[in-house]
């Protein structure tokens, strides 16, 4: 029997690994094809677009709705298909702009998806989208909404900026509780009551429309001092100005933690 040199043995565990080489960029093209192919197989145009205004039921609900994150927050660059899992079907779509930029607080990771919270209705609804097409930034920032204290509180990378009472939703129309976002900032002067609101991603739990609007939650202001420490409001949270004037310079997508301590 003829003895196998060293250097044939050498040259045949070569010749392996070039074929495994080839195989696995073979498989990592045809991974890219499929996600590719995938994402020109969905119809964005037969998709309802997340947004305040907007029900959707088949939204998988927050799994951890009293949970903090790491700060992340994404921006679709344009119209995005939202899935109800990773690979699994596309369910709605989130567009780049809700009342100015849309950015959305990432509340999981994996591999290659990013599960947000969403505008829409129910509260608490989430969506998975493709960690690509986005950009991200980070917020230090978080705000804390207590309804039963009746206070709101502003942190900065951990540091309080500030505790203010506050007033919150009545008991017929409460302030919902969990988790939920800046989703935008208004500047109104026709409205006499506060002409800054910040818009929040949830919804009065009693009310369907409010003031001709879907019943969106905001952080605003109040001409009158009486209402803060009370449980007066339709669901949203008046603040007084000094309160209001640091609110409003928190980037939008940051994290709002409602609860009834």
């Amino acid at each position: 029997m003829r003895k196998v040199r060293a250097d044939e043995r050498g040259g045949g565990s070569i010749g392996a690994l070039a074929v495994l080489l080839v195989l696995g960029a073979v498989a990592v093209v045809g991974i890219l094809g499929n996600r590719k192919h995938a994402e020109a197989a969905v119809d964005l145009t037969t998709l309802t677009g997340s947004s305040t205004q907007m029900t959707i039921p088949t939204a998988p609900l927050d799994p951890d709705p009293f949970a903090l994150t790491d700060g992340l927050v994404v921006h679709p660059r344009g119209q995005t298909a939202l899935y109800s899992a990773p690979d699994a079907d596309a369910f709605a779509k989130i567009g780049p702009t809700q009342f100015g930029p849309t950015w959305l607080p990432v509340v999981e990771e994996s591999d290659g998806w990013l599960r947000v919270l969403l505008p829409s209705k129910p509260n608490r609804s989430t969506g998975w989208i493709r960690d690509d097409g986005l950009d991200r930034a980070s917020s230090s920032y978080l705000i804390r909404v207590h309804t039963g204290s009746r206070t709101i509180e502003l942190f900065e990378q951990g540091k309080s900026l500030g505790t203010w009472r506050a007033g919150v939703g009545a008991k017929k129309t409460p302030t919902p509780p969990g988790r939920t976002f800046l989703l935008g900032s208004i500047i109104d002067n026709k409205r006499s009551a506060s002409p800054i609101v910040l818009p929040l991603g949830a919804h009065s739990p009693t009310l369907d429309t409010f003031g001709g609007g879907p019943g969106t939650v905001a952080i605003h202001g109040w001409p009158r001092p009486d209402v803060f420490g009370a449980a007066i409001s339709a669901g949203c949270v008046r603040v007084p100005k000094v309160a209001l004037a640091k609110l409003q310079q928190v980037p939008l997508g940051t994290l709002v933690l409602i609860d009834s301590k």
